[in-house]
């Protein structure tokens, strides 16, 4: 999956500890971060090397995001870029599929993040410009002390089988047009596991049990923690779509599995690929 880039290790403690010359900067606009795509199809994204000759004020206006292998990663949001220099601005999509993976992980990870400062300028609850804290990755009201922590949505993947069958869907209304499980978020006073019951009678119509989980995996495309879960078809019923969400929903036999995900970057498709494998856990 996306976040699996051993042997590199990312460690997202908060050390706001000044950039140097090699440190590397993330700067998003409109949906796109810059980077610079090589011959070989990998990429990378600037030092602040490459930037300090037109931003003068890069060393002083940075967040600091997290590191990878000891190299600090920090949010720019502000810049002007160096013309020409290779670099260009690319649809954070790109970093589903990017080579090396680890520098893809760091990227959309840095959007996530990158997003939510965006949406913490002012106070929700006096209307006070918000300020970085010094010790943890929070903002703080000055005025009325209201303290703002990063966001995360969780959701569930669900993986409905019946003996050596699997229930496939497709989104309605959406670009995304490959296979997927059924999935959804968690309400507030709900449990994970109820959240699997009720996705699945909203989506499809059906009862579950025996629901058992099976891994974990953060999704920033979509600033969510995902919980992947199998469950067994609880008594025998009539798929009942649920147009608004789905385009269609069907059983598929274990061998006839379409497998679309060459990247192996989601937990969908890595559950999918389980079941294809191994069957029901």
């Amino acid at each position: 999956m996306i976040q699996d880039i051993a042997p590199h290790c990312f460690d997202n403690a908060y050390r706001p500890l000044p950039p140097d010359r090699n440190s590397r900067g993330l700067f998003y606009q409109d949906g796109k971060a810059l980077i610079r795509l090589k011959e070989d199809g990998s990429f990378e994204f600037p030092r602040f090397r490459d930037l300090e000759a037109d931003n003068g004020d890069i060393y002083r206006n940075y967040i600091y995001l997290f590191s990878i292998d000891g190299q600090a990663f920090y949010l720019l949001e502000h810049i002007t870029i160096p013309a020409p220099s290779g670099f260009t601005m690319e649809n954070t999509q790109f970093f589903r599929g990017a080579s090396p993976r680890f520098l893809g992980f760091a990227g959309i990870t840095g959007w996530q993040l990158a997003q939510w400062y965006a949406s913490r300028r002012y106070c929700g609850q006096c209307g006070a410009p918000l300020v970085h804290d010094e010790k943890e990755r929070m903002m703080r009201c000055p005025r009325c002390g209201h303290l703002e922590y990063p966001k995360i949505s969780p959701a569930v993947i669900i993986a409905v089988t019946d003996g050596d069958r699997l229930l496939l869907s497709k989104y309605a209304g959406r670009t995304y047009k490959k296979y997927a499980l059924l999935a959804g978020f968690t309400e507030i006073g709900e449990t994970l596991e109820e959240t699997v019951r009720r996705e699945v009678m909203e989506e499809v119509g059906l009862r579950v049990d025996n629901i058992r989980y099976y891994k974990s995996q953060p999704w920033s495309f979509s600033g969510t923690l995902l919980a992947g879960f199998f469950c067994d078809l609880a008594e025998p019923g009539q798929i009942r779509l649920d147009e608004e969400e789905l385009a269609l929903a069907q059983w598929f036999d274990r061998k006839e599995l379409p497998l679309e995900d060459p990247d192996h970057a989601s937990l969908t498709h890595e559950m999918i690929r389980y079941f294809y494998e191994n069957g029901r856990p």
